[in-house]
């Protein structure tokens, strides 16, 4: 069944689809599809459905939700997602399994109501206080936000922790078909830690994370480093075109990747080698993708003044030049931008 949607509203369907029954959230531009949706569906689908007062109200009933055992979720734009850093900074410490989404837009401070990806450093890097990552997904379509809506619960419970969708605010507003007959199936684990009563144990689980003993909390952090290190040899994922025989490799991820391909299709009708390596997992970030670039030319092109650029400097690890293109502010890099680019390194 393909249907016409916009990406936050694939979102918000595929949501439901995946078995949610908690959304807490608060109204801002540009994923406020998402919360409306929610608020009129969720309810007919036997979940819940509460706009908050805030965003930090909105992370912490995320919080309680979670650790009851409940499948949660919350959206929001980047300013609210900063305001929601100490509650996922808690909720990852818990080993809490839930769905975040930032569908960005320009920053700093209360910056524009249009697309941006400089929320990169914040979703990938931590962005609250303590050693803890996230696990990040970066569509490109509506069609990918809904088939990652449902991945992205899937991979909350398995791994029992935070899950983010890194959107922007082109993707999340575009409308485009969605074929609904193609979303992964949904995956659903017991969750035997859960402080929801005793249920026939002879003890209450406790959700806890403070630890007053520093030898305790190492141990915590060990463990969770540990489980870190599975994730990034597991799930790294990728899309890759026209890679192998490519002399320039263009990498990108959501919308601007798709711009990027457009330019790529012309630069290959000029007879210009290029490929494109997308990332579709910002954390983990894809290094495998970048084992066999030696001797080409990487352009990364992103809306910011360079974030994701670090993480592909590291993966080439000096195998090949790094050149970055960035327009910011919620301005998007137009084709004919990333194209001349292409033609420049080519040249080179």
């Amino acid at each position: 069944m393909r249907q016409l949607m916009k990406g936050n509203e694939a979102i918000a369907y595929a949501a439901i689809y995946s078995g949610i029954k908690c959304f807490f959230g608060y109204p801002i531009t540009p994923q406020t599809e998402i919360a409306a949706y929610m608020a009129e569906n969720l309810p007919k689908n036997g979940g819940v459905f509460l706009q908050a007062e805030s965003e930090v109200s909105a992370i912490n009933m995320v919080y309680g939700a979670a650790g009851a055992g409940f499948r949660v979720m919350t959206s929001s734009s980047s300013p609210g997602i900063s305001l929601k850093q100490e509650g996922i900074s808690y909720i990852a410490a818990a080993d809490l399994p839930c769905v975040i989404v930032n569908v960005m837009r320009a920053g700093p401070g209360l910056g524009g109501i249009q697309a941006a990806q400089s929320d990169y450093f914040q979703a990938t890097k931590g962005g609250g206080h303590g050693d803890y990552h996230l696990i990040v997904l970066a569509p490109a379509s509506a069609q990918e936000m809904a088939q990652m809506t449902v991945t992205a619960f899937n991979l909350a419970d398995k791994w029992r922790m935070p899950v983010m969708i890194l959107s922007d605010g082109v993707t999340g507003q575009m409308m485009e078909l969605v074929d609904l007959s193609k979303l992964p199936e949904v995956e659903y684990y017991e969750k035997p830690w859960a402080a929801n009563g005793r249920r026939g144990r002879n003890h209450h689980n406790i959700i806890n994370t403070l630890y007053l003993s520093p030898e305790d909390l190492e141990e915590v952090n060990a463990r969770q480093e540990e489980k870190y290190g599975r994730i990034r040899e597991e799930l790294q994922d990728w899309e890759e075109y026209g890679v192998e025989n490519a002399d320039v490799i263009v990498t990108a991820y959501g919308i601007t990747a798709r711009i990027a391909r457009a330019a790529i299709d012309r630069a290959e009708s000029e007879g210009i080698r290029v490929g494109l390596i997308r990332p579709r997992t910002l954390w983990p970030f894809p290094s495998k993708a970048f084992e066999n670039v030696s001797g080409k030319k990487i352009l990364c092109a992103e809306l910011s003044r360079g974030q994701m650029v670090e993480d592909v400097r590291l993966a080439v690890n000096g195998r090949a030049s790094v050149d970055f293109y960035g327009r910011c502010g919620g301005m998007l890099a137009d084709e004919d931008e990333i194209l001349d680019e292409i033609r420049r390194l080519a040249n080179e």
